[in-house]
This record gives C-alpha cells, structure tokens and sequence, in this order.
C-alpha cells in the first residue's frame, strides 16, 4: 500500500519536473575527460617521471636494501594498474546505450521516491554512475546497496535492501526515468 497520496504523488511530481533533468550524455562526457585526464597524467609519471627516479635509485647501489628504489617499482606498479583500472572503465561508459536503460523502471538516471520502513520516512534518491555519487545531495550509484535494490523496480514495488546493520524495505512512491527527464526538456 503506497503511503503517498495522490496529494503528495502530484507535489513530487511537479517538484521533479522542475528539477534539473539528468543529461546523461553530458555527464559521460565529463567523466570521460576527467578519466582521460588521470590517464593522461599517469602515463607522463610512468614514461618520464618514473624511469627518472628508478635510475636515480638504482644508481644509489644496493637494491636489496635501497628503500628509494623498492618505493619507485612499487609505484610503477601502482600506476600501471591503477591505468588498466582507468581504462576499463573509460570503456565501460562507452557501453552505456541509452535504449537499454528501461523507460517504465528505475535505472540510471531516475529520480526515485521511496518511503523506507526501517526510517519510516520518505526519501528521493537519484541513481548516478559511481563517479557522480554524492549520498549528502542524495545522488546514489547504480553500484551502491540501495542503487542495486532499487534498479528495475517499478511504482508500487518493495525493494530490499540488505545492509550491515539488517534488512531495510524501500517502497517506491514516485519514478522520473531519464526517459521522462529528456520527453520533458
């Protein structure tokens, strides 16, 4: 049984149509040349920076015992999978085809409100990618506990959400997809 009214139901409404619409294709943007740019960044250390201060520390003699060095090769290594890290994910937003995000479920980009019986109050949640989360501004990764329990569920469905401190049930209220966001512009 939903606990908003249809009072209530039509105040979120108007409240959401008002909000800024998510842009999905500008905010991929974004984090792409945010990613880029620690790629890039990484890749000057690891061809310029790197090679520079493991030959200073190799040069120093013993390399059993030579601290400089062992930091050098333990931060090339770093770099380099911390580059691979990048990369992977640089391509996984590349993926994200808009089609596939549904038009009549939660999922990236929706505006959700669920009243939490655990809290016994109503939140809204807004389903980002894991680079745009911000719990304090109520931006949720699709990835976090609460994103994962909410993803496909429609109006009217009870999403459980399984924490540390034990299970918490969500009903959703109120759904703005990023369809709507983008019929409404």
């Amino acid at each position: 049984m939903s606990r908003a009214g249809p009072k209530t139901a039509t105040l979120v409404q108007k409240r959401n149509s008002a909000q800024t619409v998510y842009n999905f294709t500008a905010m991929t943007e974004q984090i792409k040349r945010k990613l880029q740019d620690e790629i890039n960044a990484l890749e000057h250390e690891l061809v310029h920076e790197l090679p520079k201060e493991i030959k200073k520390a190799a040069a120093l003699g013993d390399l059993s015992e030579n601290a400089e060095y062992h930091m050098a090769k333990q931060r090339q290594e770093y770099v380099k999978a911390r580059l691979r890290q990048l990369g992977r994910r640089l391509a996984d937003l590349s993926m994200v085809n808009m089609n596939n995000i549904p038009k009549d479920k939660v999922g990236l980009g929706s505006t959700v409100k669920v009243f939490d019986n655990t809290k016994n109050e109503e939140v809204e949640y807004n389903l980002v990618t894991s680079e745009e989360s911000d719990v304090a501004a109520g931006k949720i990764s699709t990835t976090s506990p609460i994103g994962r329990a909410l993803l496909n569920k429609k109006v009217g469905d009870t999403a459980v959400v399984v924490t540390p401190n034990g299970k918490r049930e969500m009903e959703i209220l109120t759904l703005m997809t990023i369809h709507d966001g983008a019929a409404a512009e």
